[in-house]
């Protein structure tokens, strides 16, 4: 059987990084917003253009019946629940694993302290 990992934290925690050592397959919403270039150009209009080709990569990987490592914030049951149900579709083990920044990590994509803030605070770990 498969396993789809969802890696979960707010910016900074180290998800990416720790979704690399567990899976040679990692996607993430972030990936969305480089350019040709390499530069991130993070805009909040582009969100959920992000998340469906996360979605959509996921989907992809998981039609291969290859081990996927989802790493987003994933603060809300809500944000899981695509990925959960494409899991129960190709018939994946769900591991939701939730990393801390316990390390001292900053966030490469300079997301303001407020905001990081806010996501701890509707952070769910309920299913």
């Amino acid at each position: 059987m498969s396993n789809l990992y969802i890696v979960r934290g707010v910016p900074g925690s180290g998800k990416t990084t720790f979704a690399n050592k567990i899976c040679d397959k990692v996607v993430s919403a972030d990936d969305y917003h480089y350019t040709d270039d390499g530069v991130y150009d993070w805009k909040l209009e582009n969100q959920g253009a992000a998340h469906r080709y996360c979605q959509g990569k996921t989907r992809s990987i998981m039609e291969t019946g290859k081990d996927v490592a989802v790493a987003n914030t994933s603060t809300t049951v809500k944000e899981m629940k695509p990925y959960y149900k494409m899991a129960e579709e190709f018939g994946y083990t769900v591991f939701s694993i939730i990393v801390e920044n316990r390390h001292g990590g900053v966030n490469v994509h300079n997301v303001p302290a407020e905001t990081i803030e806010k996501m701890k605070n509707r952070f769910s770990v309920e299913l």
